[in-house]
């Protein structure tokens, strides 16, 4: 036999060798990972043996639920059968405890100490780090901030009201999601980050908003996606491509904001000026940290506050307010309640003012309810830090999720007796309840910054349509609540407006 035969021959040998090795290696991992996954589903069997829940698929889970677009009523379903709590099974090998009692709620949002990442900022930071954050961003929430506001928002709803009546029609109805959405954008923009232009005619806008539509269908997609719980591969999908993609739109429109304010803040006399004010704007509190201390804030946590507050600014608000103008739609005597009000407070609504918005109390409870019924977040995640006992003796050990649901907590018949019915009465002044059985904004420490902003906003909005318009449902269009990010209509919503004298 030659020597180049003997070589070949003992290369083969030696891949040969090498194949048999990996084998055994990919094998043997294969088995550690098979064995890793069984420990930690009976670990989590364990952990939830004491909550009963719906039948699951051995490997699917609940995941039916997402799949069908039955979410919403199998959590209905949930907290009418199952007290308190019970486990929703994730690809078989994840699970989560699906919360819809307000003393669970309580001991939950009680404590500071854990938080599963659900988005950016504040949604996302830990510890100290969250603590100095938001004790920076509190002052832009001071009532003598949010004073001025007022006219601001009227000035944006009365430009979307006054787009509505040019596009109002006697025989068809006007789909108002999106139209809020611009509008909340707008407000925002010129409350929030001191910018004077028209969000509401920029293409810029509208191009943000459609990547904000997109991520609210994508990441309520992708949990029904078995490349979930892996980033690579879901990133490699065409699913996980767009995903991409509309986050980018999403962050250039963010860093456009953030570059024009510093821009204006560059300019001697107007940094002077707005360094003299008693309580700074939203972004200008994050620049001006910045500025003095760029060590405490880095660029990336910059745009990660401002992207949350961004979203959660404008997008949940916009969903309060067309389910709330829908719930007036669809009880036409409550919507004519609340005009009355209005009208002997307002007159013909030529001006607002932040004092007006604590002298409407019907429409306030008019809007509770819309909230109760159409809570804008329907849920957020915790991980447990520490194990948690619960007021009925049940535990769960640390490192376990829990999913506060709001929407079962608000649709929870033994917290509100016939919850599908809309009654403004279980908000009017003196009634009892739990003081987590309405949570719109969710509670404790971590309740939303914004909640007064985005209250103050509703009543604004609600009012000037009131006083403008008579609204009334299509019902060749009857909206289909969707869960997203926050709470959608599937096929948007869709009302006829008709002037009132």
């Amino acid at each position: 036999m030659s020597a180049s035969v003997l070589s070949v021959t003992r290369a083969l040998g030696s891949l040969s060798g090498l194949l048999q090795v990996a084998s055994v290696l990919g094998l043997v991992l294969l088995l550690l990972k098979a064995a890793q996954l069984y420990l930690h589903r009976r670990w989590l069997l364990r952990a939830v043996q004491e909550f009963p829940s719906p039948p699951s698929h051995w490997l699917l889970g609940h995941m039916h639920e997402f799949q069908k677009g039955q979410e919403l009523q199998e959590l209905q379903k949930r907290a009418e059968k199952y007290p308190c709590a019970s486990p929703r099974w994730l690809w078989g090998s994840e699970v989560s405890l699906v919360v819809y009692d307000p003393d669970y709620m309580k001991v939950i949002l009680g404590r500071s100490g854990e938080c599963k990442p659900t988005w950016y900022g504040l949604l996302l930071l830990n510890g100290e780090t969250w603590f100095q954050h938001l004790r920076r961003l509190t002052p832009a929430f001071h009532y003598d901030i949010l004073k001025p506001y007022v006219g601001l928002m009227a000035d944006s709803v009365q430009v979307m009201l006054d787009k509505w009546e040019e596009l109002r029609s006697q025989n068809s109805s006007l789909e108002i999601f999106g139209h809020i959405s611009l509008m909340t954008l707008d407000t925002l923009m010129k409350c929030a980050f001191s910018y004077q232009g028209n969000q509401q005619a920029d293409r810029f806008s509208q191009s943000y908003l459609q990547a904000i539509w997109d991520l609210n269908n994508l990441v309520y997609s992708r949990m029904s996606n078995v490349f979930y719980w892996k980033d690579i591969i879901y990133k490699l999908t065409t699913e996980g491509r767009w995903n991409q993609r509309a986050c980018q739109l999403a962050h250039q429109h963010t860093d456009r904001v953030i570059k024009l304010r510093k821009a204006q803040l560059q300019e001697e006399g107007n940094l002077e000026k707005v360094r003299s004010k008693r309580h700074l704007d939203f972004l200008d509190i994050l620049l001006f940290a910045q500025m003095e201390n760029g060590s405490s804030i880095s660029d990336k946590d910059l745009r990660a506050e401002v992207d949350t507050f961004m979203f959660e600014g404008h997008d949940t608000t916009a969903s309060g307010i067309s389910w709330i103008l829908y719930a007036l739609a669809t009880h036409t005597e409550h919507q004519q309640k609340c005009r009355e009000e209005i009208q002997s407070l307002l007159g013909d609504g030529a001006s607002i003012t932040w004092d007006h918005l604590d002298q409407m109390p019907y429409t306030t409870m008019c809007i509770k309810e819309a909230l109760r019924l159409y809570p804008p977040v329907l849920c957020v995640g915790r991980e447990l830090s520490k194990p948690i006992t619960f007021p009925d003796g049940r535990s769960l050990p640390k490192g376990f999720l829990v999913t506060l649901s709001f929407y079962a907590l608000h649709h929870n018949p033994k917290v509100w007796p016939n919850p599908e019915v809309f009654d403004p009465s279980r908000f009017a002044p003196g009634s009892s309840r739990h003081s987590h059985a309405f949570l719109p904004f969710s509670g404790g420490l971590r309740n939303c910054i914004g909640k007064q902003f985005a209250m103050n906003e509703m009543k604004v909005a609600v009012a000037l349509t009131l006083l403008r318009f008579e609204l009334a449902p299509d019902p060749f269009k009857v909206p289909v609540p969707t869960p997203r990010i926050v709470l959608m209509s599937k096929n948007g919503i869709h009302l006829h407006l008709r002037k009132l004298l």
